[in-house]
């Protein structure tokens, strides 16, 4: 249990939130980590932000024009150094024991892609449920609909390959996922140990029709299928989303 785990962490005008989520991975009780940041350009005070950790474990990069997350991640994955890879946006959490878990589970089991059940913070708010998701999903199902949040993903490089991503400005974690889903099923590890805050304005928010036309654009632009393909697994993405909203969360007390 000492191998590196590398963090992908792109930052765009996260001011307010990425101390929040550097102080998460701090916390890990698992301590071999690298953390890498490629700030997209941010006109805010981000960077400074992070310098003020002074951890020796964060590695900085730059954009050299804003670029969107997709650029960042490509750039990141590239430059990761670890057996294992995680991901964490600038604005959400991790519960501590998030990376100790999720390797254990991966290592017991001879998993190579997994991911977590989450929670969503919703301006300040928390949700009351845990979303969760199938225990396993395979390609199939992976092209049905995206059941986890990337904050949940960790998979193992030596057996997934360095994975780079078409340049969409939405759905550009999903890519990942269809890419990855190639080499190896992902398996659920069934407790919450991710945070997803969602707030006004974040990169996730917008309008239905806006969220559609970008599920067409991920198999269109993204992945080069016809528009009849495209059209048909949108679709399909839009039924598979509705039941999972239904059957895929569990009640949260408090």
């Amino acid at each position: 249990m000492d191998e590196l785990v590398s963090i992908i962490m792109p930052s765009y005008n996260t001011e307010q939130y990425i101390s929040d989520s550097i102080k998460s991975i701090q916390a890990q009780i698992y301590e071999n980590w690298e953390l890498l940041i490629v700030d997209d350009c941010s006109t805010d005070n981000t960077v400074e932000v992070i310098k003020s950790f002074n951890e020796p474990r964060i590695r900085l990069f730059y954009n050299e024009k804003n670029s969107g997350a997709a650029i960042s991640r490509n750039y990141a994955l590239r430059e990761a150094r670890g057996k294992w890879i995680a991901f964490l946006d600038s604005d959400d959490t991790w519960g501590p024991e998030k990376l100790l878990k999720q390797i254990k589970f991966m290592k017991d089991n001879n998993y190579s892609f997994t991911f977590t059940d989450y929670r969503i913070c919703l301006n300040g708010e928390w949700m009351p449920y845990i979303c969760t998701g199938p225990n396993v999903v395979n390609k199939r199902k992976m092209y049905d609909y995206c059941y986890f949040s990337t904050i949940t993903v960790m998979y193992d490089r030596e057996k997934i390959g360095l994975i780079q991503i078409a340049d969409l400005k939405k759905n550009n974690d999903y890519a990942m996922w269809l890419q990855a889903i190639e080499k190896s099923n992902a398996y659920r590890l069934p407790e919450c140990l991710s945070f997803y805050i969602k707030h006004d304005g974040s990169v996730s928010s917008g309008s239905k029709v806006k969220l559609i036309t970008w599920h067409y654009k991920l198999f269109r632009d993204g992945l080069g299928m016809n528009a009849v393909i495209s059209g048909a697994l949108t679709v399909n993405n839009i039924i598979h989303g509705f039941l999972k909203k239904i059957y895929y969360k569990e009640a949260v007390e408090n």
